[in-house]
């Protein structure tokens, strides 16, 4: 009996001890510092964030204290008088970035709703790596394009007859009025549209692919068309992401320098055609920073990055709220 309890003990000494307390205490230790390093990496992004607003604002403070509100309204930008004011740049940046939204959106839908539902299977792959080569292009590369080809092209050919027709139809007919000399706004919106159309188009065309095919194949055998497809079960499916792609789209456009300063005209005057020249934000501080030597000159333009940036922030909470809006009424449609 007590060979056998003494044997039993020493095999139990003998024995390797578990490590799973160890790998469970290591895992425990692994998971605290992966989280701690992810949470600094979220934390970093709102101090990127801050210390650039509170850049900007420390930049402008001069300007801000000079001119006030009155800065955001007023159109004269007079570096010699020293009398700076920020309308005409929010105005160009607001209206070119509309115009390319407004070409840009439905010529992206359509696209991407091509390449997922009705292209052949042959041409999918080509088209796609050609929309990615347009979205790898530098800025740059589509302001001289623009100047050098489109505008001369545009003044030429498009804008008399937009002139001619459109410019003679009562109440819209004072934004084609003026002559054709191929920069202004709307070659600027063109350009942008032309830029950002290969942003929008991929990230639809990846969220259209999302959607599962077993949903559209259902409701194909219900007797539904393409179209009602896409409306009743690959926009509902893919909301987010399709209101995520036109948000890129639009700081794309939004924050847009070179290809604007290029075709834009660069000029500080308020117009109500179209095909004026003016100026935009971004395009403003392209041209001028350089010769900005005085201090309420430097400050001005720093502001105007100021509202460059505070614009965008709107635009992407306004966003927000409307996929949070659109998510509290699923379901109460019929």
């Amino acid at each position: 009996m007590n060979s056998v309890s003494s044997a039993t003990v020493s095999s139990v000494a003998s024995a390797p001890k578990r490590p799973d307390l160890h790998k469970r205490s290591a895992g425990a230790l692994g998971d605290l510092i992966f989280a701690a390093v992810t949470k600094g990496f979220a934390f970093l992004v709102f101090a990127l964030l801050l210390a650039i607003l509170a850049s900007l604002v420390i930049g402008s403070w001069p300007a801000i204290q000079k001119f006030g509100f009155k800065f955001f309204y007023d159109s004269e930008w007079d570096p010699v008088a020293e009398q700076f004011g920020a309308l005409v740049p929010i105005y160009g940046t607001l209206v070119s970035s509309f115009i390319a939204m407004l070409i840009a959106v439905p010529v992206s839908f359509g696209i991407a709703l091509f390449l997922t539902e009705l292209a052949p299977a042959w041409l999918k792959r080509p088209l796609g790596t050609a929309i990615e080569l347009l979205a790898a292009i530098p800025s740059i590369i589509y302001g001289m394009w623009g100047l050098f080809v489109f505008v001369p092209l545009f003044s030429t050919h498009v804008q008399p007859l937009l002139i001619n027709t459109l410019g003679n139809v009562p109440f819209v007919g004072f934004l084609f009025a003026g002559p054709p000399m191929g920069i202004g706004m709307l070659t600027a919106g063109i350009i942008l549209a032309i830029m950002v159309i290969p942003f929008i188009t991929a990230v639809m065309r990846d969220v259209f692919e999302l959607v599962p095919v077993v949903l559209k194949e259902s409701v194909y055998g219900l007797g539904a068309t393409t179209w009602e497809v896409v409306w009743r079960v690959v926009l509902p499916y893919t909301r987010a992401g399709v209101v995520g792609g036109i948000m890129l789209g639009l700081g794309r456009a939004l924050g847009e320098t070179m290809a604007v300063t290029f075709v834009i005209g660069n000029t500080h005057r308020l117009s109500t055609t179209l095909l004026a020249p003016g100026a935009s934000i971004a395009s403003s501080l392209a041209s001028e920073f350089t010769e900005a030597v005085e201090e309420i000159y430097t400050s001005s333009l720093i502001e105007l990055g100021l509202i460059l940036f505070l614009i965008t922030t709107i635009v992407l909470a306004c966003a927000k709220l409307m996929l949070l809006q659109l998510a509290k009424s699923e379901g109460t449609h019929s």
